[in-house]
């Protein structure tokens, strides 16, 4: 199942892979033999139970050549949240555009450009961090990821420095990646006590069958804030890995809201280790599933020093014979003293044949903590549709109101309005359609 993949991997190499630095050419090498030794994980995998990857594995997919079709802004409108004044990297089909690329002029120590700009402006910073926070010992998909390193966006936020318009890194796959993978490789890093909003949307512009193979580290400085918003609305018959991992520093922030609809099998993982006493971490999402859609979330927050907090807050809304699973883990070292967690999944199911799997998980080494996980699995409240009903207010429309109160309560976690508005009104259209 993966020789096509590593038979990918010796054209890629033979062909334009090889630019880049020596460091990241050394790291391809060791990243594509871990994966052969790895191989795509099995149900049998506790991390992926729910989740049979088959249909990568053997989907076919090979390491996108082909150059992008006709992508314009217009194309793009439907992405772009009718915002002005954000900072917006676009990728088509894994490649940086720069003539779709541009927007607001970025403040003094800010940087926002392309990998393989990267190697060359800030060497340092990519030698530096560039594959030492996610890890691919354990993980094909990261690993795989790190094989085919190529394109992606770097943003640096220098010391002191708040971002007051949010970045946007845009990645769009049309045509030209069917039956493809894209691999896309960001790097986010927010020096001490600075502050910035980074969104990454992944969105198809056809209904064709591809790949999609994402990998973010971000590195949180002490006293830093980092807003992250992914939002995965990739093609119907498309396939979906995004990693976040983060390592945050004392007394840094992370919020983290992940939004996923689009996709025939999709996987967001969402890790962060709180590496410095104060740190807090806030991770939301919402998903929301149709016809026979996969849709899978992992989160990992691990406290590793004491005096740290997190909180999360995942929702699900699953219809016609789709199938979500959260699997949230938060583990506390034995020396994270005074922690203090929180992690809910709530999950509403509109039809018979719609299923979640949900397994909150605490691992706890400290004594003095204050940790709780739960979840709640249902259909719409009979109560609260009687008494709209009592009130005038029609069957159906009762239903679709209060389908949309079920998301909206999670999605007003977001403070950016533009992303908070937009979605809003996506899912208020998705249940109120027709």
């Amino acid at each position: 199942m993966i020789d096509a993949f590593l038979q990918g991997f010796e054209r890629f190499s033979a062909n334009g892979g090889a630019v880049a630095p020596d460091a990241v050419r050394a790291l391809r090498l060791s990243a594509i033999t871990r994966f052969e030794t790895l191989g795509f994980p099995t149900t049998r995998n506790e991390d992926w139970h729910f989740t049979s990857v088959s249909p990568i594995a053997e989907g076919g997919f090979a390491p996108l050549t082909k150059a992008s079709g006709a992508v314009d802004t217009a194309t793009l409108a439907p992405f772009d949240f009718a915002a002005s004044g954000w900072h917006t990297l676009v990728f088509v089909n894994g490649r940086h555009d720069a003539a779709l690329s541009g927007g607001a002029m970025l403040p003094d120590g800010v940087r926002v450009l392309p990998l393989a700009q990267a190697y060359d402006e800030l060497p340092l910073l990519v030698e530096q961090h560039l594959g030492q926070i996610a890890n691919f010992d354990a993980s094909s998909f990261t690993a795989l990821n790190t094989a085919f390193i190529n394109d992606g966006a770097v943003v640096h936020v220098a010391h002191d420095v708040e971002v007051s318009q949010p970045i946007h890194l845009l990645f769009v796959s049309d045509a030209s990646a069917a039956q493809a993978t894209a691999s896309p490789r960001n790097l986010i890093v927010i020096d001490r006590h600075a502050k910035a909003t980074v969104i990454e949307s992944y969105a198809g512009l056809t209904d064709d069958r591809y790949f999609t193979n994402a990998v973010t580290e971000a590195v949180i400085g002490d006293g830093a804030t980092l807003t992250h918003l992914k939002l995965q609305r990739e093609s119907s018959r498309a396939y979906h890995v995004g990693t976040l991992d983060v390592r945050q520093a004392r007394d840094s922030h992370l919020f983290s809201f992940s939004f996923a609809t689009g996709a025939a099998l999709s996987r967001t993982n969402i890790y962060t280790e709180l590496r410095g006493e104060g740190c807090g971490a806030t991770l939301n999402g919402l998903y929301l599933g149709d016809h026979d859609q996969l849709i899978d979330h992992q989160t990992r927050i691990e406290h590793v020093e004491p005096n740290c907090y997190s909180r999360e807050l995942y929702k699900g809304i699953l219809d016609g014979a789709s199938h979500g699973v959260f699997n949230g883990k938060v583990y506390v070292h034995p020396e994270a003293q005074k922690t203090d967690g929180k992690q809910t999944n709530n999950t509403l199911l509109l039809s018979e044949r719609a299923q979640i799997d949900t397994k909150p998980q605490l691992e706890i080494f400290a004594d003095d903590v204050k940790c709780t996980h739960g979840a709640t699995v249902g259909r719409l409240d009979e109560t609260s549709l009687f008494y709209m009903k009592s009130r005038g207010i029609n069957a159906r429309t009762a239903r679709e109101l209060l389908t949309y109160a079920f998301a909206a309560d999670v999605l007003e976690t977001i403070e950016l309005a533009e992303v908070r508005e937009g979605l809003e009104a996506a899912t208020l259209r998705r249940y109120t359609a027709g």
